[in-house]
């Protein structure tokens, strides 16, 4: 379901390092096989078109309430200064914020008179298109098959939906034939460790996991363990931090550090999870944790019931970090891969 592409040329993997901070927790290290390129063939697999309509049937519905408010400023007659002014709150109302909102005001009166158009429904189609443009630098695909395993560890604030997107994200690629190790490293809540062995059952893959112990030290056994079993990825569950619990937000780079002691190239992804019902407020946490943490790309959850959906124009304005995924439910099949013109279509249908 997710445009994943494989490298043909693999980087060898690193020797492991032996001075991990902290130690292992079993002390293991290994080294995986080589890999030959020849198995590394590029594997693009994509949705089947009735998947993915159904798809965007669900992220209409989760965003018709935003859509709703935006398409009613183009039900006129007129396109004229009220109209403009219109827009403009509804954007602000969308979340969209101000300086991606005087963006697409800009870049809408352009597109209008370059085009002459003189229907509201025109209007339409044209921020559809401007929205499109300013969305586009965060459609980007993941990558899989440079490194291996790619170690991905994944953040986020409490409530987040990080455990969830995880147990999503590892059956779409155990569904693509990826060999998935995860790492409970959030070891001081009990019901999160549960919940990731509970996804790891349903999609049939391995969980390094340990009660109590340190969220650095589980870390750095998953990642060797992935190396020494070759498996395509090691997903790195964390626990939730609020960007303004300081002593907390350290910890995440313990555990970024350590994960460098077990492969010196690793992480090879930093993702932050956000809630999409979180407004503005998501900015603040992109900002904070990409400070901390150099983030490699977003998945952005629960865009459905009160999201509103503008909060992507924010980022694609002020911090355009790549867009892995989106979400709109619980279902496996409702994190998909974010595609700016389906985004800029569903928002404005």
């Amino acid at each position: 379901m997710f445009s994943f592409f494989r490298k043909k040329t693999p980087t060898p993997p690193a020797p492991t390092s032996a001075a991990a901070e902290p130690a292992s927790a079993t002390g293991a290290t290994a080294v995986a096989p080589p890999v030959s390129p020849a198995d590394m063939t590029p594997t693009p697999p994509a949705a089947e078109p009735g998947v993915r309509r159904s798809w965007m049937e669900r992220l209409r519905n989760g965003l018709r309430k935003t859509g709703s408010s935006l398409s009613q400023v183009f039900t006129g007659t007129r396109i004229d200064e009220a109209l403009y002014e219109e827009l403009e709150s509804a954007l602000l109302m969308a979340d969209a914020g101000v300086k991606a909102t005087e963006f697409l005001l800009s870049d809408l009166r352009r597109r209008v008179k370059e085009h002459k158009a003189t229907d509201p429904a025109a209007v339409k189609a044209l921020l559809v298109d401007a929205l499109a443009e300013l969305l586009a630098p965060l459609e980007k695909p993941l990558m899989l098959g440079e490194h291996q395993p790619t170690v991905i560890m994944v953040v986020g604030v409490n409530g987040a939906g990080k455990t969830t997107s995880i147990g999503k994200l590892t059956h779409h690629l155990a569904a693509a034939g990826q060999k998935v190790l995860l790492a409970a490293a959030d070891t001081f809540r009990a019901a999160a460790r549960e919940q990731l062995s509970v996804w790891a059952d349903r999609n049939q893959v391995e969980i390094v996991s340990q009660e109590g112990g340190d969220p650095a030290a589980v870390s750095f056994d998953a990642v060797t363990a992935g190396r020494s079993r070759a498996c395509d990825v090691v997903i790195a569950d964390t626990a939730g931090r609020l960007p303004t619990q300081l002593h907390l937000m350290e910890e995440l780079k313990k555990i970024r550090r350590v994960i460098a002691k077990a492969d010196p190239s690793a992480p090879h992804e930093v993702l932050l999870v956000v809630d999409g019902n979180t407004g503005q407020n998501a900015l603040a946490q992109v900002k904070a944790f990409d400070d901390a943490l150099q983030l490699t790309g977003l998945i952005v959850t629960k865009l459905d019931g009160t999201a509103k959906g503008g909060v992507l124009a924010a980022l694609a304005r002020e911090r355009p970090l790549p867009v892995y995924f989106i979400g709109v439910g619980e279902k496996l099949e409702d994190l998909q891969t974010f595609q700016a013109r389906e985004f800029a279509q569903a928002l404005l249908s």
